[in-house]
């Protein structure tokens, strides 16, 4: 008997042994480390790869702990529940639930478990809440929903371990903070709980450890940390293709036939893609090749959920070759016996393409096989960088960030909701989530004076008072009524506004027959812009508009094969700031070209010829006219987001420069400016100082007084008004419409900008904007980067660098995914007059 085997037979219950024994396994040192950690009282982060055991190893301490307890007692002592395991994603906790009820089946352990989502019946929540299960599967907006119940301390009170999976991918939103906050009332509730973490490999495991633990003033505490090492490197490649690679465009079609033959040659392939319009897309052209007839679905968050759990049961059986699927599968689900991933477009983020690829094989010991499909050129730098990081084991994981205030408010109101609560108390609890660590007194008594009268500007407005103050000091909710709001206005994911999408019969006559079933949701905004007749891809199908009833969107079977693509929400992720630096020094060394393709080298060489290449902490500005236009094209590559906020600035300097700038386009490589003047002979003259148009003071007055006239603060606004519960999207029986919730923030908007410029929600809109959509800390970055490394070319004509980004100006609104053959007459003209 080896110590493996020793230490199990000490820290197992019988049945475990018996059970590991007869699947021919032992326990991993790295799961008994962690039980004994957790019946020890610790907490504890377990970073590990895919296959290791990690969800086996978070549930251990609450199993062999419920098997030793024993059975319970009918018609005994309430029991709160035991174990508390929190997902990103519902399809995760409900796929966990029908995974782990097979060891519990085998082993015949006295254990209920049951899963708690948005999808759970009413009927079944309630009676979760008189009769809890000994392990609940749950998400971070039902714990603040249970958190906010009077019941919460009577379900919580038996509380003994909390297990979040996939931490990594929790912490660093809203959601995060969120959950932050609801840990911190779960110690409350039960001082002695025991928190684990499971985690794929992370940038900075420390923040982590600190989330899982109470931080105190002056001292910083973390849980602990379990590793494991090794598991098989991944076999990773690029897609060999004898096809053109585009220049520019988000589709990747040329690849579809060389997409469909890897299908043909793997049992079960994951498709992922970045946007759900791009797994639209996908799906469509698959089924338009698929000769073969080979069971294909798709996935993401906008499909009903019965089709959704349908993709998952036939996914888990092994009944489908293949599913296109968007960061809804991202994370640890065992899809059956999936032995490739394809990754359509460039990841964004290395840890993202690391994440995505684990989900083939799930087998620690096995190499997981994934295939990269850039869209376009720049894409296949992105991809071979992305790779090469996935190689070293580079990770880039964003940090969890500064607790939001919008959410804090919102957290505020759902303790009032479950008892009147004392605020130093509560100031108190809130710090010791470690988000919230640094709130000033001050700023909290801001977010409970908000919560109890809306701000000094509102503060008349009886609607806005939500919790009143009790004689003995406590602040209670002010009556049932706002109870029953924050239950239905609860959460931090604010999606555009979304009407269901029916099927309907359109008879002979074009009068529409009676409704069907329903298909999943399509945000409202591009809806309104549909006239009766227009035909877009969902769901898979090609559908005809045929208008707007209510809250739904009735639509008909269309036959049309030149459909328009919906956008949707929650678009395209960010470039890491990594895997930027990556491209940028890949771009100026010509010895890391050797595994690009050769039209990427040629391409490459071209812009060498042609213009230069800039060096990798350079930044290439390039001027040429083109028409009636002068154009500058910068390439700082930081991401789209940033881009936009340099536009916006750069065409601000341009314009007091007398530039005439007419706008601008970003890219996540690339930015240009089209004008009315030359701006290359502004340059060699003098006229304009390339120093100072990109001189970091552009974050000062130029960013404030952009932000005074743009409406992104307002987008901004709406988005925490509604997270702080300002703005009540839904009331029993009725939601709100996506055009009464902006009309509304904007008269709120207006009123505090004018009257309260420092309320409270305005700092959280500027906050919001500062690190999201504008990424200044990343533009900064960037500016003081380049100081002295700016590189002006004047070209007589566009250069093959620029194409990709030239392409994206002038291109039709269409909202979403324009068809690549949109400007293809323009990019050959484009293309040519490079290559020239």
């Amino acid at each position: 008997m080896d110590q493996t085997d020793s230490e199990a037979r000490a820290a197992l219950p019988a049945p475990f042994i018996r059970w590991f024994a007869e699947k021919g396994w032992r326990p991993r040192a790295h799961q008994l480390e962690l039980l004994a950690r957790a019946e020890a009282g610790h907490s504890t982060l377990l970073i590990a790869p895919t296959g290791a055991g990690k969800t086996l190893a978070g549930f251990l301490p609450a199993l062999t702990d419920l098997t030793r307890r024993g059975k319970r007692e009918q018609g005994g002592a309430f029991k709160g529940i035991h174990t508390l395991y929190v997902s990103p994603l519902k399809a995760l906790a409900v796929d966990i639930e029908r995974n782990l009820m097979k060891p519990v089946g085998e082993m015949g352990l006295p254990v209920v478990v049951e899963n708690r989502t948005g999808d759970t019946p009413n009927a079944k929540r309630q009676r979760q809440k008189l009769n809890p299960p000994d392990i609940l599967l749950t998400t971070p907006e039902q714990v603040a929903l249970l958190l906010a119940s009077k019941e919460s301390q009577r379900f919580f009170k038996d509380l003994k371990y909390v297990v979040f999976d996939e931490l990594h991918s929790l912490v660093t939103s809203k959601r995060g903070h969120m959950l932050s906050l609801g840990l911190a009332r779960l110690r409350r509730l039960a001082p002695r709980l025991s928190t684990i973490g499971l985690s794929a490999t992370v940038a900075e495991p420390i923040e982590l450890q600190k989330w899982l633990v109470a931080q105190e003033e002056g001292r910083q505490r973390h849980a602990g940390l379990v590793t494991v090492e090794g598991g098989a490197k991944p076999d990773i490649s690029i897609l060999s293709t004898d096809e053109h690679i585009p220049w520019a465009g988000h589709s990747a079609r040329y690849a579809i036939a060389d997409i469909y033959r890897q299908l043909t040659e793997h049992q079960t392939t994951l498709l992922f893609v970045n946007t759900r319009s791009q797994a639209e897309m996908l799906f469509q052209e698959l089924w338009t090749v698929n000769e073969e007839n080979l069971p294909i679905a798709l996935h993401h968050g906008s499909l009903d959920v019965a089709q959704r759990r349908k993709v998952e049961a036939a996914m888990a059986a092994n009944r489908l070759r293949a599913v296109v699927a968007t960061s809804t599968l991202d994370l640890g689900i065992d899809w059956g016996d999936v032995d490739l991933v394809i990754h359509v477009g460039a990841p964004k983020g290395a840890s993202r393409l690391a994440q995505r690829i684990g989900r083939a094989n799930h087998r620690m010991d096995e190499p997981s096989k994934a295939i990269l499909v850039p869209a376009n050129r720049f894409e296949v730098m992105e991809c071979q960088a992305a790779l090469d990081a996935n190689y070293l084991g580079a990770q880039d994981t964003p940090p969890v960030g500064r607790g939001a205030l919008d959410a804090l408010a919102q957290h505020v109101l759902g303790m009032a909701c479950a008892e009147p609560f004392d605020m130093l108390e509560l100031y108190d609890e809130v710090k010791s989530a470690s988000p919230y660590a640094d709130l000033s007194w001050e700023t909290f008594e801001q977010i409970v004076d908000f919560v109890a009268t809306g701000g000094y500007a509102l503060r008349t407005y009886e609607r806005y008072a939500r919790i009143r103050k009790t004689k003995e000091g406590l602040w209670r909710v002010s009556n049932p009524q706002v109870a029953q709001q924050y239950r239905l206005n609860l959460g931090t994911i604010v999606e555009s506004p979304m009407l269901n999408v029916r099927m309907v019969k359109r008879g002979q006559t074009g009068k529409i027959g009676r409704g069907g079933g329903t298909l999943g949701k399509v945000e409202e905004y591009f809806l309104e812009q549909l006239s009766a007749g227009d035909t877009f891809i969902f769901s898979g199908k090609v559908l005809r508009f045929e208008g707007i009833r209510e809250n739904e969107a009735l639509v008909s079977q269309a036959f049309s094969f030149d459909p328009k693509i919906p956008s949707y929400a929650g678009g395209k992720f960010p470039l890491s700031t990594y895997l930027a630096d990556q491209v940028r020094s890949m771009l100026a060394d010509p010895e890391r070209w050797h595994h690009l393709p050769d039209q990427v080298r040629d391409w490459l060489s071209l812009q060498k010829d042609k213009s230069m290449l800039p060096k990798r902490d350079e930044l290439l500005i390039e001027t040429f006219l083109r028409g009636s236009r002068a154009y500058m094209v910068a390439y700082p590559f930081e991401g789209r987001l940033a881009h936009q906020t340099l536009g916006m600035l750069l065409t601000r300097r341009l314009e007091r420069a007398g530039a005439k700038p007419l706008g601008f386009v970003a890219t996540d490589y690339s930015l240009g400016i089209w004008g009315l003047e030359d701006m290359g002979l502004m340059i060699r003259d003098g006229r304009l100082g390339l120093s100072d148009l990109f001189d970091e003071d552009m974050l000062g007055d130029d960013l404030e007084a952009w932000l005074e006239e743009s409406f992104l603060l307002k987008r901004t606004f709406r988005n925490c008004a509604v997270i702080a519960g300002l703005i009540e999207r839904r009331h029993p029986g009725k939601e709100k419409t996506g055009r009464q919730v902006t009309v509304s923030a904007d008269l709120i908007y207006d009123v505090l900008r004018s009257h309260e410029p420092d309320h409270i929600l305005l700092q959280a809109t500027r906050q919001d904007a500062a690190s999201g959509l504008l990424d200044i800390s990343r533009l900064g970055d960037m500016l003081r980067r380049i100081k002295g490394h700016i590189t002006h070319r004047a070209l007589d004509h566009i250069s093959p660098l620029a194409v990709p980004v030239m392409l994206e100006i002038g291109k039709e609104p269409v909202h979403g995914e324009a068809h690549d053959a949109v400007l293809a007459e323009a990019a050959e003209d484009l293309i040519a007059e490079a290559m020239a």
